[in-house]
């Protein structure tokens, strides 16, 4: 038997009106869309993280390089979604456009980084949540808050918060244009908060050295640090951005639109993590600030526990908020997967009387939260962004590849100077992802390796293509 692993879904049409979406979202709702997926555990947790370990008060420079690299990416996802069809995510569109075997693979990847993004964000949510604790007198003990790796027992509150949201997402639970509004609004809120204390607070010489790590080096445990290095684990701030061009077939004008919306928020959230880098690490000296919650462990430092309980509090409904959206998204993601044959059909059952995916609600749910419980935060943020750039790869290459063999399709929105820019998106991804240290690539690759077990050993005989016989 042949390997038939070009089968793919007929592109959808725009013109057909039965299966296209109300155009409602204006450029700015686009642009609030960006911000409310972007600013998260990245700025809240990950800025001391990288700062203290591997790049100093330079993780500006290290926030800068991952911002430019995610631009790249951006613009050719944008034209993707904008032009292919599917459902809503890298997998429903690399489906119709580059086969069975690429969808299979990026959805495979997609499982990988919005299962640990979850995973990730709980631990950041868990350093928040005890540091609100630790304000009114409340403290968790510490072995109830760290992972194994870092001397404790089991990071409780990363563990129960995925088990709750679990919970809510079998109820069922709707997410609003207007939803996310205000979730900015109490996101952006907290950083002035911060802003406007820390500006006054800035000792110059907590900038000095500034690149101590360097640029980039490995060191003897194979670990990697230098600004090259963060940008690498920082990357991870950025991961949400997609959510934009995924709502590309919603924008009144794409063409106008997506672009504003990608370049508007990315670059305000990049002028927001600068800011906020270089106000924490001039406030604390960064070798204080490898701690899962930075921003108000500096505020306590200073002696601001007002200011570090208030901040504390909108961090936790931000990060709830960005934990809810990545976890229906995975969800969804499985349950698309499931549907097209690609997974067990065990997986698109739906209950019923929650009418929701219960069986994948809870199988994630459960395995995350072993995973948030007992992985540290920098692991599980160095995994997810490897598995986000090895799909911001492909598709950068996409948009090369479907400008050559399908040079008349319908693209409401272009990536400028291409193949300038997707090949630009294709070098400083894969750049990045070869910054990254050896044990994430090792883990990486188990988890290929895996995925394309489980497609050859099921997947290419049970999909939905196989059966029907269609074959490119």
């Amino acid at each position: 038997m042949s390997l038939q692993i070009f089968r793919t879904k007929p592109v959808v049409s725009h013109d057909d009106q039965d299966h296209v979406l109300k155009r409602c979202l204006s450029a700015w709702d686009l642009a609030f869309l960006g911000v409310g997926a972007i600013i998260g555990t990245g700025i809240f947790v990950l800025t001391g993280i990288a700062a203290a370990t591997q790049a100093g008060p330079a993780v500006i420079l290290s926030f800068i390089i991952a911002g430019i690299a995610c631009a790249f990416a951006a613009l050719s996802y944008a034209e993707l979604s904008s032009s292919v069809g599917g459902c809503g995510s890298a997998y429903g569109y690399s489906y119709a456009a580059f086969g069975e075997l690429i969808a299979f693979i990026i959805g495979w990847d997609l499982l990988l980084e919005y299962g640990i993004s979850v995973a990730a964000v709980a631990n950041g949510w868990s350093g928040y949540f005890n540091n609100a604790l630790t304000a009114i007198g409340l403290p968790l003990p510490e072995v109830l808050t760290k992972a194994p790796k870092l001397g404790g027992i089991i990071n409780l509150p990363a563990f129960a918060i995925i088990l709750l949201l679990m919970c809510l997402l079998i109820v069922g639970v709707k997410h609003s244009a207007k939803a996310n509004n205000v979730m900015v609004v109490v996101k952006l809120i907290t950083i002035t908060v911060f802003i406007g204390v820390a500006v006054f607070n800035v000792h110059p010489a907590n900038w000095d050295p500034f690149m101590p790590f360097g640029w980039f080096q490995t060191l003897p445990d194979g670990k990697t640090t230098g600004v090259l290095a963060g940008a690498s684990l920082v990357f991870f701030s950025y991961v949400g951005f997609d959510a934009v061009s995924t709502a590309a077939e919603e924008a009144k004008n794409p063409q106008r639109d997506l672009p504003f919306g990608i370049v508007a928020s990315l670059v305000f959230c990049t002028v927001i993590y600068i800011i906020v880098a270089g106000l924490l690490t001039g406030i604390v000296h960064y070798s204080d600030l490898n701690v899962s919650s930075p921003v108000s462990h500096a505020l306590t430092l200073l002696g601001y526990n007002w200011a570090s309980a208030l901040i504390s509090t909108g961090v936790i409904a931000g990060l709830t908020t960005v934990m809810l959206v990545l976890y229906f998204g995975l969800t969804r993601i499985i349950f698309a997967m499931s549907r097209d044959g690609l997974l067990s059909s065990f997986f698109n059952k739906v209950d019923p009387d929650t009418q929701t995916p219960v069986r994948v609600i809870v199988l994630c749910g459960v395995i995350m939260a072993l995973v948030a419980g007992f992985m540290p935060l920098g692991d599980l943020a160095e995994l997810v962004n490897i598995g986000t750039l090895a799909a911001f790869v492909l598709v950068c290459l996409g948009v090369i590849v479907l400008r050559i063999t399908k040079p008349d399709m319908v693209r409401p929105f272009r990536s400028p100077l291409s193949p300038l820019f997707p090949v630009l998106g294709m070098l400083s991804c894969g750049a990045l992802m070869a910054f990254l240290p050896g044990i994430t690539w090792l883990r990486f690759l188990i988890w290929l390796v895996i995925g394309l077990i489980v497609y050859f050993g099921y997947s290419m005989q049970h999909s939905k293509l196989a059966k029907s016989g269609q074959v490119r």
